[in-house]
């Protein structure tokens, strides 16, 4: 038989700060939040100009590669080509690409920016790189090179 706890008549008022802190000293969860800042601020920085992190990911993609395939880009970008999809359907609606057959491989199309998205990208660039010098004004350059290049690193570890 099992036995109930006793019931408590007022919580202890806790502070938040710091119960975390066994979990800190984990990199996946602690990068894990330094990327969910990051990412909040980019939307928010991104969102007036009609993209989302994924859209602008796309977007810089092909503005870089003109004629990158459908395939390929969901490659570069580590993602399911369906939802890559939705992606280029969202980008062409807004006028920033344009899809183009592939003569030697009808099944394919070529991804090209449009000069609305070539500024476009521009203008997102921008802004997040202003973003980034706000998140990342505590770091030295030196320290958010190392930074970078790490988290390089571990992203080209075979896993």
């Amino acid at each position: 038989m099992s036995r109930k706890p006793a019931p408590v008549a007022e919580l202890p008022a806790v502070s938040v700060v710091g119960l975390d802190r066994s979990l800190r000293q984990l990199v996946g969860y602690t990068m894990k939040r330094a990327t969910n800042l990051m990412q909040a601020d980019a939307a928010r920085v991104l969102d007036p100009l009609g993209l989302r992190i994924t859209t602008f990911s796309a977007l810089s993609v092909i503005c870089d590669t003109p004629d990158v395939t459908q395939s390929q880009l969901a490659a570069s970008l580590n993602m399911e080509r369906s939802n890559t999809v939705l992606i280029i359907d969202a980008l062409e609606e807004a006028g920033l690409i344009g899809r183009h057959r592939v003569l030697s491989d009808r099944r394919s199309f070529a991804l090209r920016a449009t000069l609305a998205g070539t500024r476009r990208r521009r203008a997102a660039v921008a802004a997040l790189e202003a973003h980034e010098d706000a998140m990342l004004a505590g770091l030295s350059p030196e320290e958010r090179a190392t930074l970078v290049a790490l988290l390089r690193r571990i992203d080209q570890t075979d896993h």
